[in-house]
């Protein structure tokens, strides 16, 4: 298992750590090579480029790494920025089957969600990233867009994805279309959602009120919250909000003792078990938003924008309640409406908990897994050793 992560802890780097749980479990040989992108702040920035591109050291290292414990599959999570794809081509030459997760759309777009100032943008989904560079998508920094755009373009010139893996990962459908239309081979795309262990029993608790979990940011819909909080009349006695991030100050002025901050999971899951609801109202598509499998493995229902995985996710008037993206007025009528027919609520919450136990358990996800790396290695077959660029 092969995974860079993150500057700022993820959703990818819990998922990565859950999955090799999961096969270990399972009675699995697993090793995990872990890089962490918080590197480049000890890089000089000539290297963070280079290594952004193409990672001669990486490569290196992974040829190292199994020269001794040749896996029967590679299974790659995220590559940037300090691994790069070059990690695809080692293990090409290796002759070791590889399957990659794709958990956002970095491959298209330089912010990887298809969100440009608030809104969606596809401007670059099967072009060259001009448009990325210009605005400066990357950490609205034209010269760092540049940089990945570049390493995107070489690998796309290279056929890199297509030519050195067997099985790719999809979270959803939605994101399935999305990189069919990026370029990548759809009879090779496979989806596997995120999951979540089972809820132990409990004894039942009354359940009341709105619950939002995330980070306070604009992709995330906070700010079309606090609109319907303060130009619509959403009570705010009836709404509670666990998060940082950039609206923070916003938030805790517009709920006061109702926005509580940073909360460890324990304390999430218990607040799931007391909510009426989740809200999940980004503006962005959404990867694969573990808040909602968590949520039906309580019970919960979800009210979602109408939009992206999460249209695909949150079957409306079943498991949840779907509204215009970025339309407060729209959310707050449909919270509204939530607050004042609780058994309603309750009934898909029991149909969100089906959902969760059929498709988003340990036991379902590993047997997914399982069956995705057989199809790779299958398909596998041994090859010379070619020249994939620079080592």
């Amino acid at each position: 298992m092969i995974h860079c992560a993150y500057q700022l802890r993820g959703g990818e780097d819990s998922v990565v750590e859950s999955e090799v749980a999961l096969l270990q479990q399972h009675g699995h040989d697993v090793k995990l090579w872990l890089k962490h992108n918080s590197d480049i702040d000890h890089m000089p920035r000539w290297q963070v480029a280079l290594d952004t591109i193409w990672s001669r050291r990486s490569v290196q290292e992974l040829k190292a790494r199994v020269a001794d414990w040749r896996p029967d599959v590679i299974h790659v999570h995220n590559t940037s920025l300090v691994m790069s794809p070059s990690v695809l081509w080692a293990a090409h030459e290796l002759c070791i089957p590889v399957v990659q997760t794709l958990h956002n759309f970095r491959l298209s777009c330089l912010s990887a969600t298809f969100l440009r100032d608030g809104r969606v943008c596809e401007d670059c989904l099967g072009h060259t990233p001009w448009e990325g560079i210009r605005h400066g998508c990357y950490r609205g920094s034209r010269v760092q867009s540049a940089v990945l755009a570049s390493s995107i373009m070489v690998h796309r010139w290279r056929q890199t994805h297509p030519r050195t893996v067997q099985r790719f990962i999809a979270l959803t459908a939605f994101a399935r279309d999305k990189l069919v239309q990026a370029g990548l081979p759809g009879d090779r795309i496979r989806i596997k959602p995120n999951f979540v262990p089972k809820a132990p029993d409990t004894a039942a608790s009354p359940r009341r009120g709105a619950l939002y979990v995330g980070r306070l940011s604009v992709e995330k819909g906070i700010n079309v919250l606090l609109e319907a909080v303060q130009k619509h009349q959403l009570p705010v006695e009836d709404l509670l909000v666990l998060g940082t991030g950039p609206f923070e100050a916003a938030t805790r002025q517009a709920l006061g003792v109702r926005y509580r901050g940073h909360q460890p999971l324990e304390e999430v899951l218990t607040c799931m078990h007391r909510a009426s609801f989740l809200l999940l109202p980004s503006v962005c598509y959404e990867g694969f938003p573990r808040t909602v499998v968590e949520a039906f493995s309580r019970g919960l229902p979800v009210i979602a924008s109408r939009l992206g995985s999460m249209a695909e996710l949150i079957e409306h008037q079943r498991t949840g309640l779907l509204f215009t993206p970025g339309d407060s007025a729209d959310l707050a009528r449909t919270v509204k409406w939530a607050l004042d027919n609780p058994d309603n609520m309750a009934a898909m919450g029991e149909n969100a908990r089906q959902v969760h136990q059929t498709h988003f358990t340990e036991d379902r996800n590993h047997d997914l897994l399982v069956s995705i790396y057989q199809e790779a290695i299958a398909e596998a077959k041994p090859h010379a050793p070619r020249n994939a660029g620079p080592q």
